[in-house]
């Protein structure tokens, strides 16, 4: 049983960094959007 709890906590935290990742990138999209419409008005 302590392997099988020790291996759900192991899956967890995985999914939980690739969630973290996803999250990060779209921020990073999102923040790209907003440099290319402020270039925009000022052109």
């Amino acid at each position: 049983m302590a392997k099988k709890k020790a291996a759900k906590k192991k899956v967890a935290k995985k999914a939980t960094k690739k969630a973290v990742k996803k999250a990060t990138k779209k921020k990073a999209t999102k923040k790209k959007a907003a440099k290319k419409k402020v270039a925009k008005k000022k052109k």
